[in-house]
């Protein structure tokens, strides 16, 4: 029996759901190439968890690569494909939203890897609040935009890099793997797709002694890209230009720079002078 999704869905009568941004990996080679990506390095029993298995492409490859799978899907038409297919059989099938699933409850406290086909209009928060949270994957391996791709993995001074790429690198090393076109999923979307994958730091990127500051510092450094850091802080934080400065000559930092060309070390050194101003 074909496991082609474009096939496994009209066999079901079920139709992609644009709600649900659905975009279904039709790439055998990749879905299996993604699996032992996701699977590299990791102990056996180590418990893998797939968000979004859609039709169960990459969830096969994961099987077959000897995961320890739980998959989680948001509908409920897929939920139930996913469980008439007996070669799923070894996997956890788990209706739930991506956005709101307890994954603490869920890992009870073990270390963890997550992979995914993300959906492209939740991707962003989902991948923040799973490398936010107490407890969180080990390693995150997730098919996204391919632009999206490039802003978690973009460097100092390059268009790219911003807020989402500190917010990112802070806690992960981003590794980028593999890009595809639109023809390698049903229905295509309207842009190339990439495989990267965040690893956890075993301690963060910077050490700023005030992290709030630091996150304030980051958000305002790129809230208008064209401005210098002087004249964005001051208008996104509502700081006085002339403490500003200082804060900058503290830091050996330029008062014409701007918010792209600073790294995360010197972000931490900047958020540390102006919380001591």
């Amino acid at each position: 029996m074909s496991t082609s999704p474009r096939r496994l869905l009209a066999r079901a009568g079920v139709r992609p759901n644009k709600r649900f941004a659905q975009n279904f990996l039709e790439n055998a080679s990749a879905a299996r190439e993604i699996a032992q990506l996701s699977l590299a390095g990791s102990p056996p029993a180590m418990p893998m968890l797939e968000i979004g298995a859609g039709t169960g492409a990459l969830t096969a490859a994961l099987l077959e690569a000897g995961a320890n799978l739980t998959a989680i899907e948001i509908d409920p038409q897929l939920v139930a494909l996913l469980c008439s297919r007996a070669d799923l059989a070894r996997a956890e099938i788990v209706h739930a939203d991506a956005l709101a699933f307890d994954y603490r409850t869920w890992s009870q406290g073990r270390h963890w890897r997550a992979v995914g086909n993300l959906p492209y209009n939740v991707a962003t928060p989902l991948m923040l609040r799973l490398i936010a949270m107490d407890g969180g994957p080990d390693c995150l391996t997730v098919m996204i935009q391919k632009d999206v791709a490039e802003r978690l993995a973009a460097v100092p001074g390059t268009s790219a890099y911003g807020s989402l790429s500190v917010a990112v690198q802070y806690a992960m090393r981003v590794e980028r793997a593999l890009t595809l076109p639109p023809r390698s999923f049903f229905p295509p979307p309207k842009v190339e797709s990439s495989v990267v994958q965040l690893v956890r730091r075993t301690e963060a990127a910077a050490r700023p002694r005030d992290l709030a500051m630091f996150w304030k510092v980051v958000r305002g450094a790129f809230a208008y890209r064209r401005k210098t850091l002087v004249n964005t802080l001051a208008l996104a934080l509502d700081l006085d230009r002339a403490k500003i400065v200082r804060a900058l000559q503290l830091s050996d930092l330029s008062p014409e720079l701007r918010g792209e060309r600073l790294d995360l070390a010197d972000f931490a050194r900047l958020a540390d002078a102006l919380a001591e101003e």
